[in-house]
C-alpha cells in the first residue's frame, strides 16, 4: 500500500517542464494576453519580450506594484506556471488583475511561446 501512495505522490508531483508543451499553440493562448501585453513596448502591462530569466518588477520603464518588486521572482517555467493560475493568488497586492489560466496544457504553451520572445 505504501509504495502505491509513494507512486501516485510522485505521479501528481511532475513538473510543469514534464508537459508536452507547443509554443505554436501558446501564441494562441497569449491572445488572452494581448489586453494587456505587447512583446516588444508597456502598455497596461509590460512587455513580455526576453521575459524568462528576467527578475520581476525590474522594467526600468514600467511602473509596478511594490508587491511584484518586492516579490523575489525570477521568471522561469516554475514561477510563471503558478503566476499564470493566479497572479494575486501568487503575489497578493499586485497591479495584474487576472483569473488565471486553469488548464495546465494551456499554461505550458503559453509558457513555451513566452521563451520564444526576445
Amino acid at each position: 500500500m505504501r509504495k502505491w501512495i509513494l507512486a501516485a505522490a510522485m505521479i501528481t508531483a511532475v513538473p510543469v517542464a514534464a508537459v508536452a508543451a507547443d509554443a505554436d499553440a501558446g501564441k494562441t493562448v497569449f491572445n488572452k494576453c494581448k489586453a494587456c501585453h505587447q512583446v516588444d513596448k508597456n502598455a497596461v502591462g509590460p512587455h513580455l519580450g526576453s521575459l524568462i530569466g528576467r527578475k520581476a518588477g525590474s522594467l526600468e520603464d514600467y511602473k509596478y506594484s511594490d508587491a511584484l518588486k518586492n516579490s523575489g521572482i525570477t521568471w522561469d517555467d516554475a514561477s510563471l506556471d503558478k503566476w499564470l493560475q493566479g497572479p494575486a493568488k501568487d503575489v497578493p497586492g499586485t497591479k495584474m488583475i487576472f483569473a488565471g489560466i486553469k488548464d495546465e496544457g494551456d499554461r505550458a504553451n503559453l509558457i513555451e511561446y513566452l521563451k520564444t520572445l526576445k
